[in-house]
C-alpha cells in the first residue's frame, strides 16, 4: 500500500468514533500491538527529543525500504507511534520525504492532544523524516 492510501484508511478507521474518548483507547490499543523495539536500539541516540515521555525511534534501510522500531513508556505515545510506524514503516525514503501529514489533521489527533504530547508527535514526525534523509542518501551513494 502507498502512504496516501495507509492514511485514508487510518482516517476511515478513526471516523467510526463519534467521540475523543474512544479514540484514545483506540490508539492505546494499537499502542499495545506495536511490536517490542530490541533492547539493544534503546540507546540515547535513539531517543526523541521534545517529547515529554521517553520515545525510541529506530532505523533500518531493507529492500530499499526503510523499516522503523519504536517504543514508548507512555501507552498513549506508543499508540501514537504506532499509527506513525504503520503510515511510514516500509515505505521508500523518497515516498516518506514527499508524503504530506495532513491526515493527523483530518482525524484531529493534533488538537486533542496536550501541548507537550503535540509537540512530541511533530518531533517523531521529524526524526521519521530526518531517518528517510539519512537512508535516502545510503541509497544514492
Amino acid at each position: 500500500m502507498t502512504i496516501k492510501e495507509i492514511q485514508q484508511e487510518i482516517i476511515e478507521e478513526f471516523s467510526m468514533f463519534d467521540d475523543w474518548m474512544d479514540r484514545y483507547e483506540y490508539i492505546i490499543d494499537l499502542g499495545k500491538s506495536l511490536p517490542i523495539i530490541n533492547d539493544k536500539f534503546k540507546l540515547d541516540e535513539n531517543l526523541i527529543k521534545g517529547c515529554q515521555s521517553k520515545v525510541w525511534l529506530y532505523s533500518e534501510l531493507e529492500n530499499e525500504t526503510i523499516k522503523y522500531s519504536a517504543d514508548s513508556d507512555a501507552i498513549l505515545t506508543k499508540g501514537i507511534a504506532a499509527i506513525l510506524l504503520r503510515v511510514y514503516s516500509g515505505q521508500k525514503p523518497a515516498d516518506i520525504l514527499t508524503t504530506e501529514t495532513n491526515f493527523i489533521d483530518e482525524i484531529g489527533l493534533k488538537e486533542h492532544l496536550s501541548p507537550t504530547r503535540a509537540n512530541g508527535l511533530v518531533s517523531m514526525i521529524k526524526q521519521i523524516k530526518l531517518y528517510a534523509i539519512a537512508q535516502q542518501t545510503k541509497l544514492v551513494n
